[in-house]
């Protein structure tokens, strides 16, 4: 049965409809807002993959060409396999809200696929797209304990705006993603420009209260349209074999939560959990069960130390951060370089410098894009004591790295100020919590020792969650098993004055204002610690620029002069890149970058290209040779590629017969310029200086 419901939100009306489009799914909507247009999908299959022991869900996000009336621009001309960058980041925005309400031991493959089919080019997809799987998911047979919905926060002449236009977020002083139930905050993602705490929650919550529609309309289709739920009933626990894996295990478990280095505590865990199945498991008929329901123990113990006892794996405060130590400059080669080590995470940062041509480009709905600044994330295996394949880039990976990069993006220099191209590359080489955030710390004195101006140095921390009952325990600078095992994973990126980026997950029902205010405030705190720690390494941006960084010079000419300095196919300006080893760009409005290696090659590249475009003055003093003789006078270059005429009553202060008596071709002679008329012809004299 087709139905549409709508609601307006933040001036925009938002309709959902189903029942017209791919039937054949689980759940299927399409959701709209302005002539944007995106069809969500939802199918799960009805069995469990067996031994499966989590949530197969898979999340695609897919932007059509087709959409915005262009053809892809790809060898092919279609939609490749690979996602692009934003739509990797998507398909994160709109799994990390969803995956936590799936019940638990849920294990049904279940896919969801968002496609935009149209785009205005001024509401985005994205948040629709959240905010449509969610419906998608309500109204399938899949368990599923929604709704949710998402929204995008601006903040433009401080007020804030819900669902900014592509226009109004060029203005806007923030760019956060939200995501609710009626009940709570669940997801956040964004970048402000070093706004404070207050700022951020009230955009939060301001989110919040505006989307709430939304879950109504979703509730009203499920209620017309929605299918009925599948029976599934929740893996039921064996008491009994549970008392005993805590009864075996108990004096090993407090050993294994009580050891802080990470591959030590490893090794104790297998042990224990060897030790526990030769007990427990002696026909190996219920190994899969009895791994269960010890890690169900690991994390009920670790929980119960954090929020009973007070305390932490590592024996740590909630408040302290591991011991930090970071080093500036530790590649000689690399144009900028920093080894940031927290506690067992370690990540080795270069920053490399280019020319406009090592620019980032990118594909997207609004055609072609350019991006000067770059920020990749390698995590490999052996950075936690791992052995497998080399691949390329993760979603995680990509997640982590624009984090980053939208932390850090906050303190660059304008194009003005530093026109250089700038790469930043985090090579994670220990991991035990947040390589992501030292990532972070490690790129804002990499740059810095590039010597590229950030307006200030940037941190990032880690925030964890405890909720047991009514008490509630937030954590900073978490461990991976305090990540793996708490309820919240809250990143929060900036500087000394304000947030630049943050990104929040969690695992249970949601936060509250208060629970977020206490996370950020205790963030904060940890952020500038961090900082000051950072500091020892380096304080600021070096003066100048790498040693064997590009070295960057700019001319300003007439732009009737590109021409000069281009040639005929290029040709002058490839033979000046070869000769100088440099890269050369012009622009429309004259302005020349030159970017080389070599300081005095510069010098001398500088001066050649003011040679070929300098412009003549008239009253000035030029020695030129005479190129070409007429009977009315000599053609001199008074530059190159500049030719001017004395004639022959200005060759000398008497009478002259002949030009030839004067001056032959491929004489050097010192002229004067005594006139530039309106159509650039040169009148010279040698008779002015006699």
């Amino acid at each position: 049965m087709f139905k549409k419901v709508e609601a307006v939100i933040g001036g925009k009306t938002i309709s959902i409809e189903t029942g017209k489009l791919a039937k054949q799914a689980s759940g299927s909507v399409v959701i709209k807002c302005g002539e944007t247009v995106v069809l969500v999908t939802a199918v799960g299959v009805k069995e469990s993959k067996p031994n499966a022991d989590f949530l197969p869900l898979t999340i695609e996000y897919q932007e059509k060409m087709a959409s915005v009336g262009r053809i892809p621009g790809n060898y092919f001309r279609r939609e490749i396999g690979r996602p692009s960058e934003h739509e990797v980041l998507t398909c994160r925005i709109i799994d990390r809200p969803l995956r936590p309400l799936f019940p638990e031991g849920f294990f049904f493959e279940t896919q969801v696929i968002a496609s935009v089919l149209s785009a205005d080019l001024l509401n985005n997809p994205d948040v629709l797209a959240l905010t449509g799987a969610s419906c998608a998911l309500t109204l399938s047979d899949i368990p599923f304990a929604g709704p949710v919905a998402g929204a995008r926060v601006g903040y433009v002449d401080g007020g804030y705006i819900i669902n900014p236009t592509t226009e109004e977020l060029t203005h806007s002083s923030m760019d956060i993603v939200v995501a609710c139930t009626r009940k709570a905050v669940v997801m956040v993602e964004g970048r402000t420009d070093a706004l404070s705490e207050d700022e951020v929650l009230s955009a939060i919550f301001f989110a919040f209260e505006q989307i709430q529609p939304l879950i109504d309309l979703q509730d009203d289709l499920r209620a017309s349209n929605g299918k009925e739920k599948r029976i599934f009933t929740l893996p039921q626990v064996d008491e009994a074999l549970m008392a005993r894996v805590r009864e075996v295990a108990a004096t090993g478990m407090a050993k294994v939560v009580s050891t802080a280095d990470k591959l030590e505590r490893g090794c104790l865990s297998d042990d224990l959990k060897k030790s526990v199945l030769a007990e427990l498991d002696t026909d190996g008929s219920r190994t899969d069960e009895i791994k269960g329901l010890l890690s169900a123990y690991k994390k009920s113990f670790m929980r119960s130390q954090i929020v009973n006892e007070e305390t932490r794996i590592d024996g740590r405060k909630f408040d302290q951060v591991r011991p930090i130590s970071c080093e500036a400059r530790y590649l000689p080669r690399a144009h900028g370089s920093a080894l940031f080590t927290r506690g067992e995470t370690q990540v080795l940062v270069t920053a490399t410098l280019g020319s406009e041509r090592d620019q980032q480009r990118v594909e997207t709905l609004h055609g072609e894009e350019h991006n000067r600044f770059m920020l990749h994330y390698n995590f490999p295996p052996f950075c936690v004591g791992e052995a497998r394949m080399l691949r390329g880039p993760s979603r995680r990976d990509v997640g982590h790295g624009n984090l980053a990069m939208r932390g850090l993006s906050a303190v660059l220099p304008t194009e003005e100020e530093f026109p250089y191209s700038i790469r930043v590359v985090s090579e994670v080489l220990e991991s035990n919590g947040s390589s992501s955030m030292a990532t972070v710390c490690g790129g804002s004195m990499a740059m810095m020792d590039a010597g590229v101006p950030i307006k200030k140095p940037v941190s990032g921390i880690a925030m964890g969650l405890i909720k047991e009952g009514d008490k509630v325990v937030i954590l900073s600078d978490i461990l991976g098993d305090e990540d793996h095992l708490g309820d919240m994973d809250f990143k929060v990126v900036g500087t000394d004055d304000g947030i630049t980026s943050l990104q929040m997950d969690i695992k249970i029902d949601g936060v509250d204002r208060e629970i977020m205010a206490r996370a950020l405030a205790q963030a904060n705190a940890g952020r500038i610690h961090i900082l000051g720690e950072m500091s020892k390494g380096i304080e600021q941006a070096r003066e100048e620029v790498a040693e064997h960084a590009p070295k960057y010079f700019v001319h300003k000419i007439n732009p009737d002069k590109i021409r000069d300095i281009i040639g005929p196919g290029g040709k002058i300006i490839k033979e000046l890149s070869a000769e100088y080893d440099a890269k050369i760009e012009v622009d429309d409005s004259g302005l020349i970058k030159m970017f080389t290696f070599n300081g005095q090659m510069a010098e001398a590249l500088i001066k050649r290209v003011k040679e070929i475009t300098a412009e003549v003055e008239v009253g000035q003093i030029y020695k030129g040779v005479v190129k070409t003789i007429k009977d009315f006078g000599a053609f001199v270059e008074v530059l190159p590629g500049t030719d001017g005429l004395v004639h022959i009553s200005e060759l000398d202060i008497k009478r002259v017969a002949k030009v030839t008596d004067v001056v032959q071709e491929g004489d050097v002679i010192e002229v004067k310029v005594l006139d530039v008329d309106s159509r650039g012809r040169i009148r010279l004299s040698r008779k002015a200086l006699m």
